[in-house]
């Protein structure tokens, strides 16, 4: 009530005198009134000093710790038709069952002796590769004997150079020789001619030198000649041993041709048997892909193909299988400003969808239905969903995983930071602060080493 009047009704009218307003003011009310109030305060200001731990909320799933031992799907490398199917979904197999079979598609394939007559073709040409190899042969024994019989023929030719040769000296010698004769002649017939004229030889003595004469002129033009046919033997000898070498060097050249093409028909037909041969191999080892088999022990999770008759592309999803042994882990996403916080062998807390938990953030000892775990790896390069990804395996001093989780399940992790002050906690929330960068104790305790050395 306003006091707008200077008369106050407050000092007029006693409220104590009334049953309500006695309970009202009653002083025993008061004093237990302000001893609750103080107590609860006494205890509100003690919590805000109770420790809290810091932590980085994260929403993942259940996976596997090994690539090996996560679902996976079988495909064929191979284009092909579903013939039989070996299995069904839920049916546990063993590595190498066979789970269908296929069978081709493409007419290069069609043939059903497609094997025996590629081993055909590969003797085939395995024999043509003897015969250009048994032909290489004979050339090189034809080129060895040809070159034999040049050097026979040219140590021949090279002979009658040197008998040509031989007669030029000996036929130049005997051309110097009636040379001489005719010159002694031609003056003993001018001696005789002088005598004559002085009367003291007769006229058949001159005759007779005359005849002597003549017969020494004829004799050495008949050497001369002679000695000029033997020159132009010499002649005709080079002429011939020059023949001799280039006739054999183009018939071993032409040899040496024909060794060529059958090496170089060996060699190709080489290539086409190592063709085939490849051939050969890829047949089988296509002919064993017409069976898909299992990678490794699991059961069949979900047919992706069904019936009979139903044709697909290489490498197209036939099925998914789920290995029968695998370590659990969890896949958890965190925000890119919480990254710094994180560190291999740090302990976080897990929560899987199904199983009943009463979680304190904080105080992960009064938790109820949390899991131990720990960080084994972190992606360095953020994902799709604009988070960083970081894998959770169990923790082996904490109580064991649920049996009865699946992979792909849904989970709810907290990693766990320092512990700080709830009033602290408040204040950093309030303020929207990230929660405090700190290092992990042995990476500290090795800076601080360090910076002291």
């Amino acid at each position: 009530m306003l006091n707008i009047s200077e008369s106050s009704l407050n000092d007029e009218i006693k409220l104590n005198t009334y049953e309500s307003g006695s309970k009202v003011y009653k002083k025993s009310f008061y004093k237990t009134f302000n001893k609750l109030s103080l107590l609860f305060l006494i205890i509100g200001l003690s919590f805000l000093f109770l420790p809290w731990t810091q932590n980085i909320n994260g929403f993942g799933y259940v996976t596997t710790l090994r690539p090996e031992q996560r679902p996976q799907t079988i495909q064929s490398p191979i284009p092909g038709r579903i013939d039989a199917w070996y299995v069904q979904e839920g049916n546990v197999i063993k590595k190498g069952d066979t789970i269908l079979k296929i069978s081709e598609i493409k007419s290069d394939y069609f043939d059903d002796e497609l094997m025996s007559r590629t081993s055909e073709q590969i003797e085939s040409k395995t024999s043509s590769v003897s015969a250009y190899q048994n032909k290489s042969k004979a050339i090189l024994n034809q080129i060895a004997a040809l070159k034999k019989e040049q050097q026979l023929y040219v140590a021949q030719a090279k002979n009658k150079l040197i008998q040509a040769q031989i007669k030029v000296k000996s036929d130049s010698i005997d051309a110097i020789a009636a040379k001489t004769d005719e010159t002694i002649a031609l003056k003993q017939l001018e001696r005789i001619k002088n005598l004559k004229n002085e009367g003291l030889k007769s006229v058949r003595d001159v005759e007779e030198k005359q005849r002597k004469f003549q017969s020494a002129r004829a004799k050495y033009t008949s050497q001369n000649n002679t000695f000029l046919e033997s020159k132009n033997k010499i002649l005709n000898a080079e002429i011939e041993l020059s023949r001799i070498k280039n006739s054999f060097a183009d018939k071993i050249a032409k040899s040496e041709s024909e060794l060529y093409s059958a090496q170089s028909s060996e060699y190709n037909t080489l290539a086409e048997v190592a063709k085939l041969k490849n051939a050969y191999s890829n047949y089988g080892k296509r002919q064993s892909l017409l069976y898909i088999t299992a990678p490794q022990d699991g059961y069949i999770n979900k047919t992706i193909k069904s019936g009979i008759g139903e044709t697909f592309k290489p490498g197209e999803a036939l099925l998914k299988i789920m290995p029968a042994d695998y370590d659990l882990g969890v896949e958890t996403f965190i925000k890119p400003i919480d990254l710094p916080l994180i560190h291999l062998g740090e302990k976080a807390r897990v929560q899987f969808d199904g199983w009943p938990a009463i979680v304190f953030n904080g105080w992960e000892s009064v938790s109820y239905g949390t899991y131990g775990a720990k960080v084994v790896a972190i992606e360095n390069f953020i994902s799709d969903n604009g988070m960083y990804r970081v894998l959770l395996a169990p923790d082996t001093e904490d109580h064991e995983w649920p049996k009865g989780i699946r992979v792909g399940s849904g989970a709810k992790t907290i990693a766990l930071l320092n512990d700080v002050p709830i009033w602290y906690e408040l204040w950093r929330q309030i303020n929207g602060f990230p929660p405090n960068f700190y290092k992990p104790q042995a990476n500290s305790n090795l800076e601080s080493k360090n910076n002291k050395s």
